[in-house]
């Protein structure tokens, strides 16, 4: 697997978000291919589209033999000839333009599924809060195949229906301009309208997708949590809750489908009064002797073509007009613009000595609760810092902005003097190492997990960092050892073996800045010590940031800096904020089992009043 210099991504990919515009712009890049099958498909079309006159010349040529008192088989060589070229025509020119659909169809496909996933990447933080992974992946696996599907209903169906009637229209008005005439009418009229019905039917088939989507990400919410749905005995809920949602695509589907039956009963009428009309000319005209039986048996045999293709047509229309809305849901959903974006100018982040600093942070993730007013902080490099407070006084936020998942509203945060906006996104994370309170982990090896800290790591190192982080005994005793599969999200390991793997992980990168998150909330006493002696030495000559509801882990730190509803109202060494018997010094006494309680009583309106705990 190719890997990229660190803090190198390459940007984004311009797509566009009207679906036709989406669709233009992957077939573009496979413009040859495409303007081959074009022309083979021409071909075929026309091809099949002269059988019918081929029958004429041979009806022609029997009825002028015997009227003569010719030889059949004497006159016949040339139009059997002709008949026969142009079945062999059609077999060559159809599975050559299959053959390279075989090609093509695969590569186009994946194409548009790797840049829909590397837009996706680019997206905030906030974009995926409020979105079902599952939803957002059945939609780039309905995008990538509705935009294979219109190209080739548009090369398949549309085209050589062009070439057919074009063909067809030129041999009836050379029999009678009439018929051509007629036929003419027909057909624009008869396209037209089924355009716009189909036209008007694209809203609802958007709406289906979407529906179809939505229930898809229900579906993959609730296998996620199938632990929880099990442990609540709640599956009867889970089916129940789905019903409300399959609900809604059903309504949605036979409203979809009611209106297409509705253009199928004005196709088929149509197409009948067209069969009836023409035939029923065609026969006067016969009759009349204005017409041999091989230029009849030609007419009535195209009108039967067309007619037939034209019923398919109308199929096509509808299913094209699907495929539209089902990449409008798509693109709607998923080329949008970018929340966190690098400027054009960014460079590199070039980290030397790790100092962090914070200058009048505005930050919300609502508008109208806002979470940091004018917040400013320095860490200068190397120093250990904890941060303390109640849940949602901002400790994780601030963590979240270092990392610039999120965007703040106001101010800047500098790391060696270098404003996180005016570098690259994946030099920043380069340059940090995050150890979370719930660790993600992908459905892969604990091999693969852990050198995911470093790629190009050796199996001796990721075993040495495995040991360090004291991963290495409970891997050991797995199936497959280091090749043991972690499940989806890590779920075949408990709590703290996650944060095990996830500890061998920041181990193995090594970062300048070192960031930590209720990093040995999930493990006991014995292996937090272990961890701890771990991570004093994963912490030497790095800026470390810490977040502990366990106020006793962050005593030996260089400094800790208290949060309360999104300020600074102390900052010090842990001996100092007890002397000082300020807010720290509460939170340390009120602590039960050495753990914070997660909200405060406030039993007062002030911030220097006593503070009390729910637990």
């Amino acid at each position: 697997m190719r890997e990229l210099s660190p803090g190198v991504d390459p940007p984004a990919p311009r797509l566009p978000a009207v679906p036709l515009a989406f669709v233009l712009y992957f077939v573009r890049r496979y413009w040859l291919p495409v303007t081959i099958v074009a022309l083979l498909e021409s071909s075929q079309s026309t091809c099949a589209i002269l059988l019918p006159y081929a029958i004429r010349r041979i009806m022609d040529t029997v009825t002028m033999a015997q009227a003569h008192g010719r030889n059949i088989g004497d006159v016949m060589s040339g139009p059997l000839w002709f008949f026969a070229w142009l079945n062999i025509g059609m077999v060559i020119f159809s599975r050559s333009s299959g053959t390279i659909l075989v090609m093509l169809g695969p590569s186009l496909r994946r194409r548009i599924r790797r840049q829909l996933f590397a837009y996706l990447q680019h997206h905030s933080q906030r974009y995926f809060l409020s979105n079902f992974a599952g939803s957002l992946a059945n939609r780039i696996a309905e995008t990538s195949m509705s935009t294979a599907q219109i190209l080739w209903t548009v090369m398949f169906d549309f085209w050589p229906l062009v070439i057919s009637f074009s063909v067809s229209l030129y041999l009836l008005s050379e029999v009678n301009s009439n018929l051509g005439i007629v036929l003419g009418l027909w057909m624009t009229g008869y396209v037209g309208i089924s355009f716009l019905l189909a036209l008007k039917c694209r809203r609802y088939a958007r709406d289906y997708a979407a529906a179809r989507s939505l229930v898809s990400g229900i579906i993959v919410d609730s296998v996620t949590n199938i632990m929880n749905s099990k442990l609540f005995a709640r599956r009867d809920f889970e089916r129940e809750y789905l019903d409300l949602y399959l609900d809604i695509e059903v309504m949605r589907a036979r409203r979809t489908f009611f209106f297409m039956e509705g253009i199928r009963w004005f196709q088929y009428t149509a197409a009948a009064g067209l069969m009836i009309g023409m035939v029923s000319y065609a026969i006067n005209l016969w009759v009349a002797a204005r017409m041999t039986a091989g230029q009849f048996a030609m007419a009535a045999s195209l009108c039967l073509l067309l007619i037939e293709q034209a019923r398919g047509l109308s199929r096509k229309f509808l299913e094209f007009f699907e495929y539209i809305g089902n990449v409008g849901d798509g693109v709607s959903v998923i080329v949008r613009p970018h929340d966190v974006v690098d400027l054009p100018e960014a460079a590199p982040l070039q980290v030397s000595r790790g100092e962090v600093r914070i200058e009048a942070l505005d930050f919300a993730y609502l508008a109208e609760r806002p979470v940091f007013s004018k917040l400013s902080l320095v860490v200068p490099p190397g120093q250990k810092v904890g941060l303390v407070g109640f849940s949602g006084s901002g400790k994780s936020s601030l963590l979240n902005l270092l990392l610039r998942l999120f965007e703040p509203q106001g101010g800047r945060i500098l790391v060696d003097g270098q404003d996180i906006r005016q570098v690259t996104q994946e030099s920043l994370r380069a340059a940090l190492a995050m150890i979370p309170q719930d660790p993600m982990l992908f459905h892969r090896s604990l091999m693969e997990n852990i050198r995911y800290g470093r790629l190009e790591a050796s199996n001796a190192e990721v075993i040495a960092a495995a040991r360090q982080s004291h991963a290495h005994e409970f891997i050991m005793e797995t199936e497959h050892q280091y090749e043991s599969l972690v499940g989806e999200r890590g779920v075949k390991l408990s709590g703290g073996q996650r944060q095990r793997i996830a500890l061998a992980r920041a181990i193995l990168k090594n970062a300048h800045i070192l960031l930590l998150d209720e990093a040995t909330s999930a493990l006991d006493s014995v292996t937090e010590h272990q961890i701890q002696e771990s991570l004093q030495t994963l912490m030497t000559n790095k800026t470390v940031l810490v977040i502990a509801h366990r106020l006793s882990t962050l005593a030996h730190l260089d400094r800790i800096v208290v949060f309360h509803r999104g300020h600074i109202i102390e900052d010090g060494s842990h001996a100092d904020l007890l002397e000082k018997d300020g807010h720290y010094a509460r939170m340390w006494h009120m602590q039960a089992g050495g753990f914070l309680p997660e909200k405060e009583v406030v039993m007062c309106e002030t911030d220097a009043c006593a503070v009390g705990a729910e637990y």
